[in-house]
């Protein structure tokens, strides 16, 4: 039932610590790995893509159950009288009341929120994914279509990146629509679980997607910037990328995706 714009709440440790604003409508996905969490679920669940931003103050709903109380369903409510959640619900619908009454108590700029995450509908990765998808007869194949997906920085992996990193490493953007997620060892030569490892992608500003794909630029494992000597300097110097800074150190993981660019994407 989610549609695109539509507002979820997320409450994890008895807070409520972000608000998400959903992309795209739910579309069936293989069920991530959460490793001990969620054995009894079925392998094919829902997907629905959603940018979250984090509430500057976290609030507890148990210290306002006064105004809270009365507006929780009498079925499928995410909270028990006392404010505790119930474990047994993943996502429920709330109403309006409820929902206008979490946003006062988050001290959010809702229009601004909603104009930083709005949906972005029809662009071209959109159309070309569904044509992809028609034409290589992939209905029905989840793995296929997330696969498709992955290869354009889209659903799953975008989401799996995103839970790593939180901007483009060089120009600092950290709005969603506005950045690519774009694999470190290239989707061509990398195995169906490395397509959607999160630690295989960053989250780039369009020109940097493009500098880093191409092997123009790369980075060391403690994040300085590596230049190919193919690239003219005054490409760098007229997108305002400084090739003296360092973007911070990679991770564990990420180092042997950014080891395997180096050695076969970079243009030393």
């Amino acid at each position: 039932e989610l549609q695109p714009g539509d507002v979820v709440f997320s409450f994890s440790d008895t807070y409520i610590k972000a608000i998400g604003f959903v992309q795209r409508p739910a579309v069936t996905a293989p069920k991530p790995d959460f490793r001990t969490a969620g054995s009894n679920w079925s392998d094919t669940g829902w997907f629905v893509e959603v940018e979250f931003a984090p509430v500057v103050e976290p609030f507890r709903p148990r210290e306002f159950m006064d105004a809270i109380q009365p507006l929780l369903a009498d079925k499928y409510a995410p909270l028990r009288a006392n404010g505790d959640g119930l474990q047994n619900l993943y996502l429920t619908e709330i109403s309006a009341e409820f929902g206008q009454l979490l946003m006062q108590l988050s001290n959010a700029n809702i229009p601004v929120l909603k104009e930083e995450f709005a949906p972005v509908g029809g662009s071209d990765d959109d159309v070309a994914i569904e044509t992809e998808i028609q034409v290589r007869n992939l209905e029905g194949d989840l793995e296929g279509i997330q696969l498709v997906k992955a290869r354009r920085g889209q659903g799953i992996f975008k989401a799996n990146v995103r839970m790593i990193e939180k901007s483009c490493r060089i120009t600092g953007v950290t709005e969603i629509k506005h950045l690519r997620a774009s694999h470190i060892k290239p989707w061509s030569v990398s195995s169906n679980d490395e397509k959607l490892d999160g630690h295989n992608g960053l989250l780039l500003s369009p020109h940097v997607d493009h500098l880093f794909d191409r092997g123009f630029i790369s980075f060391s494992d403690r994040g300085d910037v590596l230049v190919s000597h193919e690239l003219r300097s005054d490409v760098l110097r007229k997108w305002s990328i400084d090739p003296r800074e360092n973007v911070g150190a990679f991770n564990k993981h990420q180092v042997e995706y950014m080891d395997y660019h180096r050695d076969a994407v970079f243009r030393r």
